[in-house]
């Protein structure tokens, strides 16, 4: 969006985005097409695409002239024609968009940028791929990832086993990065008896920036679907800030920990399990402890969900009211302080106000309570602090775990689609099903 100004002028004289204009500034005149402002540009200078194809910026003030010169016609995508041809020495994988910036092509008439889905277009935007493997490639839906919901991961679920059943040997989801952890999680619950790789990857920065990582991820990524042997769910971005390498990140395992750098995503108190080193395309295990291609198994989906579950900060003067406020929730994930601490005020501080009792009250009511850290590194530990063994009294379920908080969110959601028992409930929670619980926590 331009200033309020600007949009003010522009509306009264039907001025749209991609329309021819004019624009006089003094004694100098350009013509153009009017383009949308980047996002961080000055929103008082307005954007002109010339005829030889440069952008100018042009400062508006009271004494510059508009016109309207040629209407402009409707931007639209044309899907790329070119014949992808399949070669017999190469495997096949399938590509399934879910939204983000990862793949997306740009019409630079106008500056346009519109998803890429068909084999075609990837390969146009990516020729690369075509040295990894045989593309299959199509849309499921064109989401912001933070719009991205339970519902929407049961069928990127359902959707990646009809690509395993049709043979693929991998899986690619192209996914927003904002909460591809979240995304990565569900579906490994939900993906039981893995044969293949099954890869999420995202963009930090557009395909119409010249430090993209789009590039470097999909291909590492491709290339971890086809050739790695890993059989889980996994995450491949950046391993840095350049584009030498990427990580494998186990999908239960990983968090995003940076709002705009390449290297966002990091593994969390667990190695990577593997390294791709660009643009040689090798991959260097790095864990041993990971599940592996079997031809014979066969995948089994099991989404059944109850999103009914919230996930709460604990942090300090939280009221004892809100805690009961949480008993319309199936289940309650507290990402709780330190190694594992509440406000409990063992001491008996006049200020300090304790939400043990209203913890216990929705755990004696049929709520189960999950604990993890919100230092996001480490292990809990309940029997180190007063709080601790206090908060560990009331029957939380979580003791000795090194899940994230989003991970335990999720497993939440998928146990109480299962079982609605507390002691079924406790006994699934504290079984590691997809690597979400380690057995020794490393260090750094």
């Amino acid at each position: 969006m331009y200033s309020q100004e600007i949009e003010s002028l522009l509306k009264s004289k039907k001025i749209k985005i991609g329309d021819k204009i004019s624009v006089i500034n003094g004694k100098i005149q350009y013509a153009g097409i009017l383009m949308p402002r980047i996002g961080l540009g000055d929103p008082s200078s307005l954007t002109i695409k010339l005829p030889n194809g440069y952008n100018i910026g042009v400062k508006y003030d009271k004494d510059v002239k508009i016109k309207l010169l040629e209407r402009g016609k409707p931007i639209k995508f044309k899907p790329s024609t070119i014949t992808v041809r399949k070669d017999p020495s190469k495997p096949t994988i399938s590509i399934l968009g879910a939204g983000g910036t990862i793949a997306s092509r740009v019409e630079y008439k106008t500056g346009a940028v519109f998803p890429a889905f068909s084999p075609a277009d990837l390969l146009l935007s990516f020729p690369e791929l075509k040295d990894v493997a045989n593309i299959k490639s199509r849309k499921l839906f064109d989401l912001l990832s933070e719009d991205m919901t339970p519902e929407h991961w049961k069928i990127i679920a359902k959707e990646v086993v009809k690509e395993i059943e049709s043979g693929s040997k991998g899986v690619v989801i192209m996914h927003g990065t904002d909460t591809m952890h979240f995304t990565a999680a569900a579906l490994s619950f939900m993906l039981r008896d893995l044969s293949v790789p099954v890869v999420l990857v995202g963009a930090q920065r557009s395909s119409d920036r010249g430090s993209s990582d789009n590039l470097v991820n999909l291909v590492c990524g491709a290339t971890v679907a086809a050739e790695s042997d890993i059989a889980e769910v996994v995450v491949v971005m950046h391993g840095n800030t350049t584009d030498d390498f990427c990580y494998v990140h186990h999908g239960t395992k990983v968090r995003k920990l940076h709002t705009s750098r390449r290297d966002a995503f990091r593994s969390i108190n667990v190695r990577p399990l593997a390294k791709i080193t660009y643009p040689d395309k090798k991959i260097e295990y790095m864990r041993t402890d990971y599940k592996k291609r079997e031809d014979k198994k066969k995948v089994k989906l099991d989404d059944q969900m109850n999103s009914n579950v919230t996930l709460v900060y604990i942090y300090p003067g939280i009221k004892p009211e809100f805690i009961n406020s949480l008993s319309s929730f199936d289940g309650v994930v507290l990402a709780v302080t330190g190694i594992g601490n509440v406000p409990a005020n063992p001491t008996g501080d006049k200020f300090a106000q304790s939400i043990i009792p209203n913890i216990k009250n929705l755990i004696d009511s049929g709520i189960p309570v999950v604990i993890a850290p919100q230092t996001i590194h480490g292990r809990l530990d309940l029997n180190i602090y007063e709080a601790g063994r206090m908060l560990n009294a009331t029957g939380v379920i979580g003791n000795y775990a090194d899940w994230t908080p989003e991970t335990a969110l999720v497993k939440l959601m998928w146990v109480l689609g299962h079982t609605k028992d507390m002691n079924k409930i406790k006994e699934m929670m504290t079984t590691s099903y997809a690597g979400e619980i380690s057995e020794r926590t490393s260090v750094g």
